[in-house]
C-alpha cells in the first residue's frame, strides 16, 4: 500500500510538473496591426528565427487577429544579469556595441566550446584563473543596468542566430592579448573589436 501511494504521488508530481512546464511554454500573442516578427521577438525577448520556426513560418507575413505561439525565453534573472554585464562592459560604447556584447554571450551559450547558460558563460573562468569578463572580477557586474543595456539585451535575444558568430571582443587600445589579436575579426564597433 505504501508503495502504491509513493507511485501515485510520484505520478501526480510528474503530471503536475509537466503541466506547469507546458503552460509556461504555451504563451501566445494575438497579432495586432503593425506587429512584425521582429517587434514581437523584442517584446518577449525571443529569437525571431525561433518564433518563426515554432509557428511553422518561412516568410515574415503575419495578419492581425492570428495567434502566434511564443517560444520559451531566457529567465528574467538571466536577462538582468546579461544587461548588467552589457552595462559594465560597454559603458560609453554605441548602442550597436552593447547589442554586440550581449550577442557574444548568447553565441557562447549556443557554442559547444562554452557553458550552456548565460550565467555560466558570464561567470566562467579562463585557464589562467581569472574571469572571462572583467566586470565579474572587479564587481562592476553587481551595478544596475541602464535602460539602453536592457533594450540591447532584448534586441540581441531577438537577433540570436543571425549574426557573424562573434565569440570574443576586446579593446585593442587596452589589451595586448595575443590570443585575442590572432582571432578572425567579424566587426569593429566603437572601441571594441569582435572576433570568432
Amino acid at each position: 500500500m505504501k508503495h502504491l501511494k509513493k507511485i501515485g504521488f510520484a505520478t501526480a508530481l510528474t503530471f503536475s510538473l509537466l503541466a506547469s512546464s507546458v503552460s509556461a511554454s504555451a504563451a501566445t500573442h494575438t497579432v495586432k496591426s503593425g506587429d512584425t516578427f521582429w517587434n514581437i521577438g523584442m517584446k518577449y525577448g525571443v529569437p525571431v528565427l525561433k518564433l518563426m520556426e515554432v509557428n511553422n513560418r518561412t516568410s515574415d507575413m503575419i495578419y492581425p487577429g492570428e495567434e502566434l505561439e511564443i517560444p520559451e525565453s531566457v529567465s528574467s534573472q538571466e536577462k538582468e544579469l546579461l544587461a548588467r554585464l552589457v552595462h559594465a562592459e560597454a559603458k560609453g560604447e554605441p548602442y550597436e556595441g552593447k547589442v554586440a556584447v550581449a550577442t557574444v554571450v548568447l553565441n557562447r551559450v549556443d557554442s559547444s566550446e562554452f557553458p550552456d547558460s548565460i550565467k555560466d558563460v558570464i561567470y566562467e573562468k579562463t585557464p589562467g584563473g581569472s574571469y572571462a569578463f572583467s566586470p565579474v572580477g572587479n564587481d562592476q557586474i553587481n551595478k544596475p543596468a541602464d535602460e539602453e543595456s536592457k533594450r540591447a539585451v532584448d534586441e540581441a535575444l531577438s537577433f540570436r542566430g543571425q549574426g557573424e558568430g562573434s565569440l570574443f571582443f576586446f579593446n585593442p587600445d587596452k589589451s595586448s592579448n595575443q590570443f585575442m589579436m590572432s582571432r578572425e575579426v567579424t566587426t569593429v564597433i566603437g572601441n571594441h573589436r569582435f572576433t570568432k
